[in-house]
């Protein structure tokens, strides 16, 4: 990689990174706002993405990439499912603003999904986590795991919100994530053989 090539690609994520950032803050933000967070001026912000509905799109899917690099290097298949799932939700964790960003509007998700396709491949690694804790007696078979699934995304995501109101600290959100995860899924006498965070 060349120098020219390796700055192009630095501009790029950092234009990325802002618009996710920026975005997941306020929909409505001006394209002057993701230029000043990724420290480019509008025109260079213009020379990667020609107008605000294809940077939207492509942070969008650029976000669903991130976060489902997260879901596959958590390795959900390897250790105890408790184990598994306490990586699975510090991994979704750690993908803040993008998680925020990209499901933060029905519409954008829908087109993103439709173009990407990949969703899929992830429900499948998280279902299979969860039905795998559910054959072994660690996860509650009362519900569904899809019901349990929903629950991890949205305890995820409650979790970034707090996170960026501030009414969570950062480093804090993680811990408050598992802790009323397992509290909810992991059945009473897994509970109590389980170490918490």
């Amino acid at each position: 990689m060349n120098v020219e090539s390796g700055t192009r690609s630095r501009t790029r994520r950092a234009i990325l990174d802002a618009a996710a950032s920026v975005l997941a803050r306020d929909r409505r933000a001006p394209l002057a706002a993701i230029a000043k967070a990724a420290d480019v001026g509008r025109s260079t912000l213009h020379r990667y993405f020609p107008d605000r509905e294809q940077l939207v799109l492509t942070a969008a899917l650029d976000s669903l990439e991130m976060i489902d690099r997260a879901v596959r290097d958590a390795a959900t298949d390897e250790g105890t499912p408790a184990e598994a799932m306490r990586r699975l939700a510090t991994a979704l964790v750690g993908t803040g603003d993008r998680l925020l960003f990209a499901f933060g509007d029905p519409q954008l998700i829908e087109e993103v999904e439709a173009e990407e396709g990949s969703e899929g491949d992830i429900e499948t690694l998280v279902l299979a986590l969860i039905s795998r804790g559910q054959d072994e007696g660690v996860f509650d078979s009362g519900v569904s795991a899809e019901w349990i699934m929903q629950v991890l995304w949205a305890m995820v995501y409650a979790g970034a919100a707090a996170a960026q109101q501030g009414t969570v600290p950062r480093h804090g959100v993680t811990a408050h994530v598992i802790r009323t995860l397992e509290g909810g899924i992991l059945t009473p006498e897994a509970n109590e053989a389980e170490p918490h965070v």
